[in-house]
């Protein structure tokens, strides 16, 4: 059976099965249907040759009706090259001679999951998306066409208007790379927000080990602090993480500082993010966050240098024809240089989308990096993307 029939049937049993369960149910079923075409293009100055692609991403879902606080989601997620455009190394080892673009072709079961929903109390079981504050620890890696969900158990409780806690269990880290690369783990999350009318404080200990047989851990603890006030928004924040790899023990902060300000239509960002280093020999990470939303989408250093990294960055945004735009500027550097690792070079970031009707986004995105010191093993990379979303 081809990948449009098994689709086509998968449809007409959930839509069925949301007309049943809606006769008993208090609240209606739901099924959505989402597309994204995306071209991407990606230029570097080694031997690789230049990659492009053109892929689409199908995700469908199904949310079944609530009956007395229980609910299940069921989704599919499909990516397919489009047009013979597949020159691109798809990081599970097809087309090694190109440079990387993350989109595999892959059909999987995305997200299947059972909820249980008070006043006060979420719990779920199953393969679910968490996405925690703004991803730097914790999310979907959404940006690429697979995108990552766990195999976890989650409970939320409000244990007031001001204190919200959360904690998940995950065996499985489904990534982004089809199936090549999933993970087997033991990861421990607990997140806790308090609100206060600044704004909010959240505490979180995220605990990580990668189920193995051998030695590894990944603890991190840290404090973050964000609110707004008239046109002025901020954040601060501080973690120190804990790693063990193989017997080999390590330490490093995470130091964060961002300050926006907002008059009419334009909103000016100035920031900095410093990934700290243990005597260059190891630095601090992140492997379950969405990191292509943090130190430059040419995706330079979504593994950070034993060095580590301080990123210095400023932004302008804002909306025009009926869109949205923004440029970010990126300043890279090591946060314990050695004689060959400094400068780490720096980055322009450009981007502009809009909506249209109710379920149409179009957008385009350009990514210019400059390598710095050529220790760090970086080389001149620019990146494009074009693509068209639609969700019925």
């Amino acid at each position: 059976m081809t990948f449009q029939a098994k689709l086509s049937k998968v449809t007409t049993l959930l839509l069925l099965a949301g007309t049943t369960a809606t006769t008993y149910a208090d609240t209606q079923s739901k099924t959505t249907l989402d597309f994204n075409i995306r071209y991407e293009g990606v230029q570097q100055d080694n031997i690789l040759k230049d990659a492009s692609a053109l892929t689409i991403s199908t995700r469908l879902n199904y949310t079944s009706a609530d009956y007395q606080g229980f609910s299940g989601v069921i989704e599919f997620e499909d990516s397919r090259q489009l047009a013979g455009v597949d020159n691109y190394n798809d990081a599970i080892g097809n087309n090694l001679l190109y440079s990387v673009i993350a989109d595999p072709e892959s059909t999987e079961l995305d997200q299947a999951f059972l909820q249980y929903k008070s006043d006060k109390l979420t719990a779920k079981v199953g393969r679910q998306i968490i996405a925690l504050d703004n991803q730097r620890y914790v999310g979907h890696v959404g940006w690429r066409q697979d995108r990552q969900t766990f195999d976890a158990a989650t409970l939320n409780y409000t244990a007031t208007s001001k204190i919200n806690t959360s904690y998940s269990y995950i065996n499985k880290r489904n990534r982004i790379f089809a199936e090549a690369k999933d993970l087997h783990s033991n990861d421990h999350l607990l997140h806790i927000n308090y609100k206060t009318e600044l704004g909010l404080l959240t505490g979180y200990s995220y605990l990580l080990e990668v189920d193995e047989g051998t030695p590894n851990s990944l603890d991190t603890y840290g404090l973050s602090f964000k609110g707004k006030k008239d046109n002025f928004a901020y954040l601060a924040e501080y973690a120190s993480q804990q790693a063990n790899d193989n017997g080999s023990d390590h330490t490093a902060d995470y130091i964060a500082l961002e300050g926006a300000y907002s008059f009419n239509t334009v909103t000016v960002k100035l920031g900095g993010e410093v990934l700290g280093s243990d005597n260059a020999q190891y630095s601090f990470s992140t492997p379950l966050a969405t990191l292509h939303k943090f130190n430059g989408w040419a995706d330079q250093f979504l593994t950070t240098p034993k060095e580590g990294l301080v990123d210095l960055y400023a932004s302008v945004s804002g909306k025009v024809l009926g869109g949205a735009w923004s440029l970010v500027y990126h300043d890279y550097s090591a946060d314990e240089a050695t004689p060959t690792v400094d400068n780490l070079g720096s980055e322009i970031n450009a981007v502009f989308t809009r909506k249209f009707a109710k379920n149409l986004t179009v957008g385009i995105k350009y990514a210019a990096y400059s390598a710095g010191d050529v220790g760090a093993g970086k080389v001149d990379t620019d990146k494009i993307w074009l693509w068209l979303g639609a969700k019925f």
